[in-house]
């Protein structure tokens, strides 16, 4: 990277570090921020609001991936960048592949965070189990019924594919 352009990842950074540092003092949330670039241009800010709207994914970077997607109209975050004051938690970290930016940058890591209170390590360690060994009880059903949906998609004209 040339000095301009870790000029610019700072100040971007500095921007999500900005939101999650706010956030404390408004007590909207969780002490975390981000922000989505495209061209040089801020187009999506996030910061944590699960306690103030009682949605366990309103997670920094979900709210700035859903502010983004409307400003640009997709559904998609081609040629984008993602800052985030913070290593994106497993749920975080899938909205961002599914997104499809250009780039993730972070700040603080998984472990800074588990130290404040933030540890994503449960989470972490009950995705490779088998579902069976997982805590919460898990039940497939209905699997025949679910692929015919699957079947009927493949078939049609109308989707959009993602």
């Amino acid at each position: 990277m040339t000095v301009n352009e870790t000029s610019h990842h700072e100040q971007f950074m500095t921007e999500a570090i900005k939101l999650g540092h706010s956030n404390i003092q408004s007590a909207n949330g969780g002490p975390f921020g981000a922000v989505i670039v495209k061209n040089g241009k801020i187009i999506g800010r996030g910061s944590n609001k699960v306690t103030s709207s009682n949605d366990p994914t309103a997670h920094a970077e979900i709210v700035a991936i859903r502010e983004a997607c409307k400003e640009l109209d997709s559904f998609q975050l081609d040629g984008c960048d993602i800052y985030s004051s913070c290593e994106p938690c497993p749920m975080c970290l899938g909205a961002i592949y599914w997104a499809r930016p250009a780039r993730l940058f972070f700040a603080a890591t998984r472990e800074d965070a588990a130290v404040a209170g933030f540890d994503d390590s449960y989470v972490y360690n009950q995705i490779p189990l088998p579902v069976s060994k997982r805590d919460i009880i898990t039940v497939q059903m209905m699997r025949k019924a679910a692929v015919e949906v699957f079947v009927e998609w493949v078939k049609s004209e109308k989707k959009i594919p993602y």
